[in-house]
């Protein structure tokens, strides 16, 4: 997988305790505070994620407004419009580069994450570590926390709009 120059690649996800990130193709808990982080940080960024993750957002929020979707699928018939469809990483990539991209968000699924991690590319992982351990049937990918600096950003605790107490982690890979 070539590197594009001059854009950060960063990965976004919400993980529990016990690695989950999902439950029936749904997220596996309700976190408004950390939902608004992810809109705000992701807004006017390429976005790229793996099909079965963009047929999660309910189609009112599909694609997800005020950012550039690219769906990834072994599929090149899919119907992703109005999102851009492709069948690599490299080629979604290619898509932010082309459009002169500072930061492009990969934002899920597993396999997606599994993907680009696998490659090398990620240059920043946000975290929000979700403290609970609820049932699920996705997960993220194990990483190598010695390769990557973490930074907290926000503790948020349980409370009667957020079903688990969270904290949001800026990782950074380490320059070799």
């Amino acid at each position: 997988m070539t590197r594009p120059n001059n854009m950060r690649i960063s990965i976004i996800a919400a993980v529990a305790d016990n690695g989950v990130i999902g439950r029936d193709n749904d997220l596996a808990w309700s976190l408004p505070d950390d939902m608004a982080f992810f809109k705000a940080i992701t807004r006017g960024r390429h976005v790229v994620m793996g099909r079965r993750n963009y047929e999660s957002i309910p189609h009112k929020y599909r694609p997800l407004p005020g950012r550039p979707n690219i769906v990834l699928s072994h599929n090149s018939e899919y119907d992703a419009s109005p999102a851009h469809l492709v069948t690599s990483l490299d080629d979604a990539l290619d898509i932010a580069t082309s459009a002169k991209e500072s930061e492009c968000f990969i934002i899920g699924g597993g396999q997606v994450y599994t993907m680009a991690l696998d490659a090398g590319v990620v240059d920043t992982m946000y975290l929000t570590h979700v403290h609970g351990s609820p049932k699920g049937d996705a997960f993220f990918p194990e990483f190598d926390s010695q390769e990557w600096t973490m930074q907290v950003i926000d503790n948020h605790p349980e409370d009667e709009r957020h079903e688990f107490s969270f904290t949001i982690c800026r990782y950074d890979r380490k320059q070799s």
